[in-house]
């Protein structure tokens, strides 16, 4: 079972280094292990990728020795958990408002007493049955997670409640989903003050929380406040700035 980075940043208190991919590029891997990062958060909420390209990019990242959280498209138990089987060292989910929701996904992908998801041991997170198959259960729970993140008024109301759940890893602030639905809110609440309570519900029961971060002033900020799920740098905005430099090269 190989042991999460990102686990071992949040266990000593560190900053996780995690990096954003959206598109089927293997060398992407490479680069960002070989640039220093714990973690490539994989979107597949937004982005399309077939399964087999997804279990590709899972072996390149063993192979690195990275980590790669996916952020899954669906709630369904075994597609769930078959990302963890894949090689994913961790889940992202979006939109989760509830500790009733965030209990329902800590049974699909943890195995017992934790939770009660199914095993097989046949996968490349056990290496393919060489792991000991009697402690694969208890080593797959050390070091896969579970990341919810926060990105309704609800869900900010329930915070504390979502932290407290066992088996919840990680929260991860959604400030797009999160400033657009606070548009039509008609309560006082702000992302910054969701933020601080995002904040102090991860510190009172010793979660790990994050959110994007684009410029390096953010990811201070968002330190200070205990962040360590900090998200910065992509492919996607990478290739933007990359073709706008060169386009003004030509005028």
């Amino acid at each position: 079972m190989r042991t999460s980075k990102t686990l071992a940043r949040i266990r000593n208190n560190e900053t996780v280094r995690i990096c954003a991919l959206g598109h089927f590029i293997p060398a992407y891997v490479r680069h960002a292990a070989h640039f220093g990062f714990d973690c490539i958060w994989l979107d597949l909420e937004h982005r399309l990728i077939s399964e087999r390209e997804i279990q590709s990019l899972l072996a390149f990242a063993h192979l690195s020795d990275i980590d790669i959280m996916v952020r899954a498209p669906t709630l369904e138990k075994t597609g769930l958990y078959r990302y963890l089987e894949d090689g994913a060292a961790g889940l992202m989910i979006p939109h989760v408002s509830t500790p009733e929701k965030a209990a329902m996904l800590v049974d699909a992908v943890k195995f017992p007493p934790i939770g009660n998801r199914g095993i097989d041991g046949a996968g490349l997170d056990s290496d393919f049955l060489i792991d000991d198959y009697e402690t694969f259960p208890d080593r797959a729970n050390e070091e896969t997670f579970l990341v919810v993140q926060i990105e309704t008024p609800e869900a900010v109301a329930n915070v504390d409640a979502i932290a407290a759940t066992p088996g919840v890893d990680g929260m991860f602030v959604g400030p797009g989903d999160l400033g657009l639905r606070l548009k039509h809110d008609k309560s006082d609440l702000t992302l910054e003050s969701a933020f601080e309570q995002v904040a102090a519900a991860a510190a009172r029961h010793g979660k790990a929380w994050g959110c994007p971060v684009g410029t390096k002033a953010d990811l201070q900020k968002r330190r200070s406040q205990g962040g360590q799920l900090l998200a910065h740098g992509g492919e996607f905005r990478a290739l933007m700035d990359m073709l706008e430099a060169s386009a003004a090269d030509f005028d």
